[in-house]
């Protein structure tokens, strides 16, 4: 190894030391980013886009919080160049929707098995998304991480949890388990960190039906939803729903001026103009922003209801593939955030 590779390296290993402080500090989140494979025809006309949306949510991040963006080796000199080494890994995912394949609920991790509706449903969408998921749980093998595991199918978009016991969940869930409410509840509430669930109807049924397209907790027991001013039987059923299986649960509709206009695959939909679909962490709600009027109107919204800071995070490069902030961070916190930086502290970081 020549001298200055030498230096780049060690610097590389100080400049994520800092970050491994930042993300181990009381009520701080580490989230993980993914970029789109190189040779990944699927991202090829988005990639652009999604490497702009990545640049704009890792510069927003709020004091405490840090932010970890894993490459494959083609892409790691460009997103390490804008964003820093120390916030840039090589550990190529084979997707960029973190969310749904990693461990949810970060107050209790549980990885549940990842389900075949993002990889086109059937026998080989389930043998695709397993792969997808083995790639992500081998490292975190590599980086000992504590979390538990479930055979039960589910996506991390469709498990909204305060982290203070209460949990939303579609329906979708009892379907893909053959399970009754009754039993799942049964089952779910044996998982750590899980007291009350409510399940709910999908606004769009078939695709994902992801409960974080539809809710959102902004504190304990404290829900955001989308307004649903043209169907307002959903809205009666949704809100009961929430009611029957969150006892105080507090609701409160947000203006959702969603914008199915442009959608870059048919299966998966639009997530623009969904506020829903930020990410709260304890000190922070990173908030989807579309360039819209009612961008400003969320925000006031939002602020009459938490502590939180608000931080908008621009969306609109991505919200048209089907999601945004939530759908694509990955919650770390205490020792599994410590854990993961430290591995590639210590590991070929920058190589």
């Amino acid at each position: 190894m020549g001298m200055t590779q030498w230096i780049k390296k060690r610097v590389a290993w100080f400049l994520l030391a800092g970050v491994w402080l930042m993300a181990t500090t009381a009520q701080a989140e580490l989230i993980v980013l993914a970029a789109p494979l190189s040779d990944d025809p699927y991202y090829a006309e988005v990639r652009e886009g999604i490497f702009d949306f990545h640049v704009a949510f890792a510069n927003g991040i709020g004091a405490g919080d840090s932010v970890l963006v894993l490459t494959d080796g083609a892409s790691y000199e460009k997103y390490a160049r804008v964003l820093g080494a120390e916030r840039v890994a090589i550990a190529p995912m084979p997707d960029i929707w973190m969310r749904d394949f990693s461990d949810a609920n970060p107050t209790h991790p549980v990885m549940f098995r990842y389900t075949a509706a993002g990889q086109g449903g059937g026998r080989v969408g389930q043998r695709e998304a397993d792969q997808v998921q083995d790639v992500l749980f081998a490292l975190t093998q590599k980086a000992r991480l504590d979390f538990q595991e479930s055979d039960l199918l589910n996506d991390g978009g469709n498990w909204v949890t305060d982290g203070f016991g209460q949990v939303v969940v579609s329906r979708k869930f009892l379907r893909d388990n053959a399970l009754t409410e009754a039993a799942a509840r049964k089952r779910l509430r044996k998982l750590p960190g899980v007291n009350h669930i409510a399940f709910i109807e999908a606004d769009e049924q078939g695709g994902l039906e992801h409960a974080d397209g539809v809710v959102n907790f902004v504190g304990e027991n404290i829900l955001m939803v989308n307004s649903y001013p043209d169907d307002p039987d959903y809205a009666r059923e949704l809100e009961a729903d929430l009611k029957r299986g969150l006892p105080g649960v507090q609701i409160h509709p947000i203006t959702t001026p969603y914008d199915g206009s442009q959608v870059y695959d048919e299966r998966f939909g639009s997530a623009c103009g969904l506020y829903t679909n930020a990410l709260t962490t304890p000190n922070y709600i990173y908030l989807p922003q579309f360039g819209i009027p009612q961008d400003q109107i969320a925000i006031k919204q939002i602020k009459a209801l938490t502590n939180k800071q608000i931080i908008p995070i621009p969306t609109e490069q991505v919200c048209f593939m089907g999601g945004g902030v939530r759908c694509m961070s990955w919650q770390l916190r205490g020792g599994n955030a410590s854990r993961l930086l430290d591995y590639f502290r210590k590991g070929d970081v920058g190589r």
